[in-house]
């Protein structure tokens, strides 16, 4: 596009980039074509090359593998793979495969069962995994069918637009989007219906934020904002290749022979929303599974819950039990048959010289081997096939009460709790130690402008939270009502500030008026805000990228610097002029804006005024705003704004630092041309160099003053962390703030106590503990000394100092980097587990993820980590647990959380509440019963002779004792939730594993051993013998099998009974109706010809169901397996109380 006006310069910035006509364009090395040529080679990284209105499914440069299509496929599974892939899934697990392998073996004669009987509880099984993995994936397959289906407008090359779906856009297509629809694949934003090319765009898909963010159009494209203007556009594109990175694009277009550079300003990525625009055209980039949204679609990283791995255990424990019991058995048949040859030493039924190969004497130790298998299928009831099953029933109906629990709604906001997970429920009553976010998750991250420093005068008087938490506020409401400051605060938000010097224009009257002037406009200009209303309504909101940058912008507005309109170059004001006393019209020409980053720490624009003059606005960190500030700046001043930040610090707000540069028009014109062809760079130093020419610009600045935001406390803060430190839970806040802040947000939060010793661990401190008085070289040493110095004085202080004492450690980011060194760690580790409160400033996300990683590994304890903003992501899926708060930083946090609480006062009733029952109740699902067969097996001399029929055997943990195990691991409560809350050191018994420890395992299975040799031996000599049939015939062993298998599940379902603290009706129902369930299907089983229920043909209403001694048999032998449990837990309860026995005996009535 040819220039107009010389004056002009391009507007190029990291998130408003527009290139004004009167931009200096390095011209492309191209000649007249239909379209412009792209550079010679692409720069590695670089190769994505693109024609405008020339849609192609192969690069545009004629090499490399062709683009995807722009359908998308969320699913798991193929046609083709489904069956394949999730078989391979299910056969994972050890216990399945092991089943698989018997359930083979069983078609062979080595069988002592049916091989359909062993063969159909796996099929179940596993058809019910299968069945709920393609549900599943059919929803997902639903929802990309709807979306590949979306219809979206497309320019067909002929002036004219025509819809077609989403799937078959190429790259390089021209589509038009209209308002509220979403974009169907990365678009280079071309135009709008606005003729400055802005549009707004609503994230919450990508990120979960939900304030509009501002793209705006290249000025060189914003006139093609009708359909006829594409009849001869034609542009080409280099940029970088696909990636997952949201907030970042590198990339050219060349166009007219020129060439602009591109930012994430003009790009619009797929499934965010078009909102307050008519309409806007775009061209293609990336599609399909190349765009930034599918390159960020990734699987969460796989947890597992301690109780579920130590599952595992057991279940290669009862591999190894039952190999040992089938080796055994083994042995004794090849010893017993090697004996058979020996003339009158074999049972002449036997017939031991007509034997068979599996019975042979002259080959024992075959026959032996044989055994062996056969007792692999004998003794399968040993392992729970569907534990797993069972075990993923429970944890699904949990997380249903979890998010349907009404006291962890949170109705400000309209947000439950949510359990994005199931697999990590018990987990929650397992937490050791917390680390927590501060900004959004401890405070409400609604920033309200309290006060401000301006030309070394400090103004405002509104007490802050930690001043009130003090009691020091006497001397503030002294001097002003604070009653009409509440009322202020309530009408005007994000605005609690109170000072008569500077309110209603009076600060004209100070003596420094032109840098309050100057500060002011700076709050005005100085941001990427976006008015959400038209310039004549009163007390305009504004749409911010963060709730600080909000409130100051609202705030400049209240000081009579109302910021009304924004452009692509322009930005309008209405000013108060201290002249006339009224309101002007002011409009800045926006030249450049430099983005605030977490590296930066600040944030520039370079405006014109209507006068001409050019001027640099900046804000940012102390940190990093005193070393740019020029070397006339007042010592006084600065000295003063120093000392006012620190108090700012110390009363626990937010501070920045506002100052500005003037510019002379040569100064600029050399700079840009530096800095637009640092942006016009398509290389991997692009960051590098835009950087570089940024802080060649950003110096000399001139010191205006600072401010100060206050972030409240979210209710309840306070009050929980103090029941998580009474439930023995450490908590651990790791926040960016300054060192002051950060401590005096630890006291208002209860974190930190009056009475612990405080050990400070800093560069810029010389002393290890600032109340321990320690001193030393410090600053004179190597940080790496220093560090490692300041960590051993600190834990002799606490080894000298002992438990008497509580201690709270501080460190700040530059340190922690030390401390977090390999040589270092584990001195930091040991420190910091011996301190109370730990609390980490001035860190990086990416040292909280480190420190998370740490503390997990290096404790072997459950981690909880929580936070509200994309910072935190990766300390949230570090942790063992991540809980996201669903806050003002959008929704990064929560879809990377295993849980999603809405406030930070709800993870009390989450881990000492939910968390308490759902490690008791998984942790008592474990009772192992099968040693009956052993017993009968030894008997019958391990002759392989099956003591149950084999349906029995099949049926015994898939329907008879399945559905009680069930009922108690979703419906049993020890203590209320009450208690719970009022007892917070119950937390301790999931800490310390107390229901899940060996010790508690290994007598369960001590147990089930027990009952196995009362009821086999009680049967055997209760009914064997006996005239148990009505004509006088004797017991076989198929009476045997069925009245062992009556008390096998009257036994277990009675122990569930005695086990239970809290009966409901379902409780009642499911553990008395799977014992008439057994009844139930004993008799229809029965009534089955002889071929198919083999012996329980009639054998129930024959022979048990008429006879006295089946009854008293059965009720004498299970009151008897019931008594050694009874007695145990009645003892234990009344003489060795544990402190959980204690707190539910006194609290039995208070339900």
């Amino acid at each position: 596009m040819p220039a107009t006006d010389t004056d002009e310069r391009p507007l190029v910035e990291l998130a408003s980039a527009a290139t004004p006509a009167a931009a200096t364009p390095t011209a492309a090395a191209a000649a007249p074509a239909p379209f412009p040529a792209s550079p010679a080679a692409a720069a590695p990284g670089f190769s994505r090359a693109v024609r405008c209105n020339a849609p192609s499914s192969f690069p545009a440069d004629g090499g490399g593998a062709a683009y995807p299509g722009n359908a998308i496929s969320t699913t798991k599974y193929t046609p083709a793979s489904f069956v394949p892939k999730s078989l391979f899934e299910q056969f994972r697990r050890a216990a399945n495969c092991f089943f698989l392998v018997v359930a083979c073996v069983s078609f062979s004669p080595l069988a002592p069962y049916r091989a359909v009987s062993v063969l159909l509880p796996l099929v179940v099984v596993v058809s019910a995994a299968m069945a709920k993995e393609a549900v599943e994936d059919w929803r997902r397959k639903q929802q990309d069918i709807e979306v590949n289906n979306r219809k979206v407008e497309v320019y067909d090359g002929t002036q004219s637009f025509h819809e077609t779906e989403w799937k078959k856009l190429r790259v390089g297509d021209i589509v038009k989007v209209k308002k509220d629809e979403f974009f169907p694949a990365d678009l280079l934003f071309l135009s709008s219906s606005n003729g400055d090319g802005i549009c707004y765009v609503e994230t919450m898909n990508l990120d979960g934020e939900t304030n509009l963010k501002r793209k705006q159009a290249l000025e060189a494209t914003m006139s093609l904002n009708e359909e006829h203007c594409f009849h001869s556009f034609k542009a080409f594109i280099q940029c970088e290749d696909p990636n997952e990175k949201l907030y970042s694009f590198l990339g050219t277009l060349y166009y007219n022979e020129q060439q602009y550079p591109l930012s994430p300003q003009q790009i619009l990525l797929r499934d965010s929303k078009l909102r307050n625009t008519s309409y806007i055209y775009g061209t293609v980039i990336f599609t399909g599974h190349d765009t930034k949204v599918m390159q960020n679609a990734m699987e969460p990283p796989s947890k597992r819950s301690s109780v579920e791995r130590r599952m595992d255990k057991i279940i290669y424990l009862l591999f190894v039990i039952l190999f040992v019991i089938a080796t055994f058995g083994s042995i004794v048949f090849g010893m017993k048959t090697k004996h058979e040859i020996s003339p009158g030493n074999y049972a002449w039924y036997l017939r031991p010289d007509q034997a068979n190969i599996f019975f042979d004497p002259n080959r024992a130790s075959f026959a032996a081997f044989c055994h062996f298998l056969t007792s692999l299928m004998l003794y399968l009831c040993l392992v729970p096939i569907s534990l797993y099953i069972s075990i993923e029933i429970v944890k699904v109906l949990q997380s249903t009460f979890i998010n349907q629990d009404q006291n962890m709604y949170c109705a400000e906001s309209d947000k439950p709790a949510r359990a994005r997970t199931s697999n990590l429920n018990e987990e929650l009553g397992q937490v050791h130690t917390i680390l927590s976010d501060k900004t959004g998750t401890l405070t409400c991250n609604s920033m309200e402008f309290l006060k401000c420093s301006i030309a070394g005068v400090a103004y405002g008087s509104s007490p802050t939270e930690v001043e009130t938490s003090y009691g020091e506020i006497a001397e503030t409401t002294g001097k002003y009502d604070h009653k009409d400051a509440t009322e202020f605060k309530r009408l005007v938000k994000g605005f609690n500030f109170t000072d008569d010097r500077l309110m209603n224009g009076r600060w004209a009257k100070e003596c420094s008026r032109d840098a309050i002037e100057m500060f002011f406009r700076v709050l005005a200009v100085c941001h990427t805000a976006i008015p959400v209303a038209d310039k004549n309504s009163s007390g305009m909101p504004y749409e911010a990228e963060s709730p600080d940058e909000g409130a100051l912008v609202t705030a400049a507005r209240e000081f009579g610097f109302e910021f009304y309109h924004r452009a692509q170059t322009t930005i309008s004001v209405h000013e108060y002029d201290p002249v006339s006393g009224g309101k002007v019209d002011r409009t800045y020409k926006l030249l450049n804006i430099l983005e605030f980053s977490s590296a930066r720490k600040r944030m520039s624009v370079i405006v014109r005024t209507e006068e001409c003059r050019l001027f640099l606005f900046c804000k940012g960190a102390d940190s990093v705003i005193f070393e740019r500030l020029s070397k006339d700046t007042g010592k006084t001043c600065l000295t003063k704004t120093k000392c006012h930040i620190n108090e700012y610090s110390e009363a626990g707000l937010r501070t920045l630092v506002l100052a500005y540069r003037e510019l002379t028009e040569e100064q600029y014109v050399l700079w840009n041309q530096e800095y637009s062809a640092a942006k016009n760079s398509v290389h991997t130093d692009h960051d590098e160099a835009v950087e570089k020419a940024s802080d060649y610009i950003e110096k000399d600045l001139v010191l205006l003053g600072a401010t100060a935001v206050e972030d409240r406390l979210q209710n309840g803060v306070p009050e929980c962390i103090h029941k998580l430190a009474q439930a023995g839970i450490k908590v651990w806040i790791l926040t960016g703030d300054k060192l002051e802040t950060a401590v005096n947000i630890g006291y208002s939060c209860n974190l930190l106590r009056k009475e612990m010793e405080e050990i400070f661990i800093t560069l810029d401190n010389s002393s290890a503990s600032a109340s321990g008085g320690c001193s030393g070289e410090g600053n004179s040493m190597a940080p790496y000394e220093e560090i490692h110095r300041k960590l051993q004085d600190a834990r002799a202080i606490i080894s000298r100092k002992g438990t008497s004492t509580s201690f709270a450690l501080i460190i700040d980011g530059n340190a922690l980097t030390h401390a977090l060194t390999s040589s270092l760690k584990n001195s930091f580790l040991d420190l910091a587990v011996n301190c109370a409160s730990v609390l980490c400033c001035r860190i990086s996300p990416k040292q909280k993820a480190l420190v998370t990683r740490l503390v997990k590994i290096r404790t072997g304890k459950t981690t909880l980590a929580i936070g509200d903003g994309a910072n935190d992501v990766g300390m949230l899926q570090e942790a063992d647990i991540g809980v996201g708060i669903s806050g003002a930083e959008g929704m990064q946090a929560v879809m990377a959380s295993d849980f999603a609480i809405a406030q930070f006062r709800f993870l009390e009733r989450l881990l000492l509440v939910h968390g308490h029952w759902c490690y008791r109740r998984i942790a008592a699902m474990n009772i192992t019963f099968g040693f009956t067969l052993f017993w009968f097996e030894a008997h019958a001399m391990f002759s392989a002779q099956p003591a149950y029929n084999d349906w029995f055997i099949s049926f015994y943990n898939v329907a008879f004792t399945s559905l009680p195990v069930i009922a108690l691991g979703v419906f049993d409560k020890d203590v209320s939730s009450r208690v719970c809350l009022e007892v917070p050191s119950l937390h301790l018994d999931g800490v310390n594993n107390v229901f899940f420890s060996w010790s508690r395992i290994l007598s369960w299975m001590l147990n089930g051993m027990c009952c196995s040799i009362i009821i086999y031996f009680g049967s055997l000599n209760a009914v064997l013998i006996q005239a148990v049939r009505q004509d006088g015939r004797v017991a076989g062993f198929d009476i045997l099998g069925v009245t062992m298998y009556t008390c096998v599940v009257w036994t277990v379902n009675c122990q569930l009974a005695l086990y239970i603290s809290y009966f409901t009706w379902i409780q009642h129902f499911v553990i008395w109706g799977s014992i008439l369930i057994w009844y139930a299907f004993l008799v229809t089983y029965g009534l089955f010809p002889p071929a198919i229920s083999t012996t329980a043909y009639h054998v129930f209403l024959e022979a048990c169901a008429s006879s006295p001694l089946y009854w008293l048999s059965t009720l004498m032998i299970v009151v008897t397996a019931l008594l050694p449990f009874f007695v145990y837990k009645i003892s234990r309860t009344l003489y060795y109380p544990q402190y959980h026995d204690q707190v539910q005996r006194t609290n039995s009535k208070n339900w």
